[in-house]
């Protein structure tokens, strides 16, 4: 198998940049049977596009680092949210966290954490931003911090975004 990660126009980054995963070789499935579309979207050049963020290193090891579904963009700036995340689950008043995209009408999209506390009482809002702010470049700080008892998950146990989306639209 053959791994190159690589940017929106499918050329190859150096390691340590970000890009999707793609993947190339024998065990690669051919295609989407009469699905001329959907084999456009997920094959280019020969590479199959896994929707999976990630880099390499020097050594040539692999670090998925997210979905590129999903990533949003704030202002021109793309924002990863699993970044966000790992940051937050750091903090000792989270338990469980979600970050998510949601429109508005200045920036085009901008984040919303969507958190599960750890304790009896959510973290305050301000403290929150000022902590990310120690390690997160402003653009990349949510705009709103909701608490939640609970985050939506699958069967498998994945946190399901599209349905937090769905559920934020209407509270």
């Amino acid at each position: 198998m053959q791994v190159s990660i690589q940017d929106t126009t499918g050329t190859e980054l150096s390691p340590g940049q970000q890009g999707e995963i793609c993947v190339a070789g024998p065990a690669v499935f051919p295609g989407y049977l009469d699905n001329d579309a959907a084999n456009a979207e997920s094959f280019r050049d020969g590479w199959f596009r896994t929707g999976d963020l990630g880099m390499v290193d020097d050594e040539g090891y692999v670090y998925v680092t997210g979905r590129a579904s999903d990533m949003f963009i704030s202002g021109g700036s793309n924002v990863y949210p699993r970044e966000i995340e790992e940051r937050l689950l750091r903090h000792p008043s989270i338990a469980e966290v979600a970050v998510v995209g949601v429109p508005d009408p200045r920036w085009g999209e901008v984040g919303v954490a969507v958190c599960v506390a750890a304790g009896a009482r959510p973290a305050d809002t301000d403290e929150l931003r000022s902590w990310l702010g120690e390690s997160l470049a402003r653009y990349k700080i949510p705009k709103r911090f909701v608490w939640w008892d609970d985050i939506p998950k699958s069967g498998y146990g994945k946190v399901v975004k599209r349905t937090i989306k769905q559920r934020l639209e209407t509270s």
